[in-house]
């Protein structure tokens, strides 16, 4: 019989490997306080939220099947001669950018479905971010403090559209081809430097033998990387601002009302990822984009039937086809207006909606921080303004598609043009007045709702004879939600005499501010909110239903 005669203390065991590996990383980084900071992080739950993450996700999706695509294509336009698995291109001349992503399509296993599922997610993640931002216009969610915000997701929405511009041109096959060689013919002319960028981007006289191997460069290094970048700074100060929430019960500036970052919000994140993932795959495996084969290698002296850019450089297309062919000689010089004023009208055209945040800063005069977000018919100027600039945008994605449209619907494409050019013009007019309509009628009619109450479709007879309707009160959360938002005032020029007597100077600025403030908030441009005593009145059996 032995007896443990040791002094030393009992072993208790060592801690699972994870804690210790998250141990080990305290000590050097600091993650448990950072997560202790953040990891209950609360975020509102709305389905408009899901659209960045759309965004977000398709991102991924990008850089994930990119990065697969990279390792069997050949940014090369060196001419080869096609041998590979596809027959009716057997012996055709081409690049070896076109030959590697035939060989991508057809022989590398699962080359295709990740071509098309790489194709889909760009397309994807645009017309997220296009559709994210008009979310973001009309909420009003730009405001202060997320103007640098508004700013970085413009940014993304722009270099988004490049990146798949020279994307989609990396084939080298014909409807490619065709797409650089307009934008080429867009660069020559800008005035005095447009042959310098021409030949500095396409290393010679177009197409020249290089351009392929720099859109690759710009394409999967440049930009994306930029891009990352906006994208990292877009979701910390997302952390940093806290995310904004709509009206209701409960809800502040000072506070946000949902569910915390861990375990709610990211575990309904990470299914919504394969969800997106799951659905740009479906769609990838069930309708074909870019099928290459079926138009052949680039020529420069051919043009594909029906050449089209993708929806978010259909914009720019449209402007240029529906710009007359108008040129005018200048100090020796061709000044191809047809082409430089539709690439002028185009960066005006972003510029506007990129400093639209800080152009109604400064009518409104507010400085003040902006969590809670407005409902479009609240801000009756705002939502018109956006509708109107989405109408033009669509008038001329119907410009850059007139071919198709006139063949389509068996129309003269003169006819269609000609409904291009006016309706830009006229379009977005009608657009404004109609929305600007629509949103006061829906203001009055929240007005109504809250001194009278839900129609609830119940008709009572009154002992003499007349039959009313009878209304449902509203709860004290719905009033509120329906009274929350914020009324401005107009700007006012203030007295033209100052104290002693003497008239004042006022700036032309000035002035202008008074203007536009008055068309944005003044007695036509919205709805006066329901007071106490108007409530109170007809509550109280006075009033008149």
């Amino acid at each position: 019989m032995s007896t443990n005669t040791s002094t030393e203390p009992r072993s208790r065991g060592k801690a699972p490997a994870g804690e210790r590996v998250a141990d080990w990383a305290d000590g050097r980084l600091g993650i448990y306080s950072l997560a202790k900071a953040n990891m209950r992080k609360i975020f509102p739950d709305h389905w408009s939220f899901m659209l960045g993450e759309i965004c977000l996700y398709s991102f991924i999706i990008i850089i994930l099947t990119g990065v697969y695509l990279t390792l069997f294509f050949h940014p090369s336009m060196n001419e080869v001669e096609y041998h590979g698995s596809y027959i009716p291109m057997q012996g055709q001349l081409m690049s070896e950018a076109y030959a590697s992503t035939l060989e991508i399509s057809f022989d590398v296993r699962g080359g295709l479905l990740i071509r098309q599922i790489h194709h889909w997610a760009a397309v994807i993640f645009l017309a997220g971010m296009f559709v994210h931002m008009m979310r973001v216009f009309f909420t009003g969610a730009f405001r202060k403090p997320r103007e640098i915000n508004w700013l970085f997701g413009f940014l993304l929405f722009v270099l988004g559209m490049f990146t798949g511009f020279t994307g989609y041109s990396l084939p080298d096959d014909l409807l490619s081809g065709t797409g650089v060689r307009f934008t080429q013919g867009a660069i020559l002319s800008v005035p005095i430097v447009g042959t310098y960028i021409s030949m500095f981007l396409f290393g010679g006289e177009f197409p020249g033998t290089d351009f392929v191997a720099r859109f690759y460069s710009i394409h999967i290094l440049l930009l994306p990387g930029i891009m990352l970048g906006l994208v990292v700074a877009h979701l910390i100060l997302v952390f940093y601002h806290k995310h904004t929430q709509f009206a209701g019960a409960g809800r502040t500036n000072k506070n946000v009302v949902g569910m915390p970052l861990l375990p709610v919000y990211m575990g309904k994140a990470g299914g919504f990822f394969f969800l997106v993932f799951g659905f740009t795959a479906l769609i990838a495996g069930i309708a074909s984009i870019n099928p290459i084969w079926n138009l052949g290698p680039y020529r420069p002296d051919m043009v594909s039937t029906g050449a089209q850019p993708d929806w978010y450089m259909g914009f720019a297309e449209g402007l240029v086809r529906a710009m007359p062919g108008w040129e005018i000689n200048f100090w020796g010089h061709t000044l191809v207006l047809g082409v430089f004023i539709p690439l002028v009208l185009f960066g005006l055209f972003l510029a506007i909606l990129a400093l639209y945040p800080f152009i109604e800063s400064w009518i409104t005069g507010d400085k003040r921080e902006h969590h809670i977000l407005d409902r479009p018919r609240n801000a009756p100027t705002r939502t018109a303004f956006g509708v109107a600039w989405v109408t033009a945008y669509m008038i001329m994605l119907i410009g850059g598609g007139n071919d198709i449209v006139a063949t389509h619907f068996n129309l003269s494409i003169n006819a269609v043009t000609w409904f291009v050019r006016i309706g830009f013009f006229v379009g977005p007019v009608v657009a404004f007045v109609v929305t600007k309509r629509i949103c006061l009628g829906l203001q009055r009619r929240d007005k109504d709702k809250v001194l009278h109450g839900r129609e609830s479709g119940i008709i009572k007879r009154l002992p003499h004879g007349e039959f009313i309707e009878v209304h449902e009160p509203l709860s004290q959360e719905q009033m509120y939600t329906l009274t929350a938002h914020e009324q401005y005032k107009p700007a006012e020029i203030g007295p033209e005499v100052d104290e002693n007597g003497v008239k004042r100077k006022v700036k032309g600025s000035e002035k202008l501010r008074a203007k536009l403030s008055e068309a944005y908030y003044g007695e036509e441009s919205q709805i006066p909110k329901p007071t106490v005593e108007e409530y109170k009145e007809i509550t109280s059996g006075h009033g008149h239903h």
